[in-house]
């Protein structure tokens, strides 16, 4: 079974606010999930972002696949540069 770390959309018609969930990938996107790691809020500025660090890198770490969305959400944050670091052992 394949686990996802991606969005979940959430908010009223064109006021979107997005939860950062685990879920399986073949579950509906607004569907059922496994934990909620974060929140993003596009329509801030600048952009709020909210990211529980330690469980984004415990999920990346036992092999959960980033959608290129959170990918870049993460690099932004730096949890894609210590997830690398993690992994190559430095």
């Amino acid at each position: 079974m394949a686990v996802k770390l991606r969005l979940q959309r959430r908010g009223s018609n064109k006021r979107p606010f997005y939860r950062i969930v685990v879920a399986n990938n073949t579950s509906p996107r607004d569907g059922r999930f496994i934990e909620i790691i974060g929140t993003y809020n596009p329509l801030t500025e600048p952009a709020a972002l909210k990211i529980d660090e330690e469980r984004a890198l415990n999920w990346l770490k036992e092999g959960a696949q980033p959608t290129d969305t959170v990918r870049s959400l993460f690099s932004k944050q730096g949890i894609m540069e210590k997830f690398h670091n993690i992994k190559n052992g430095k």
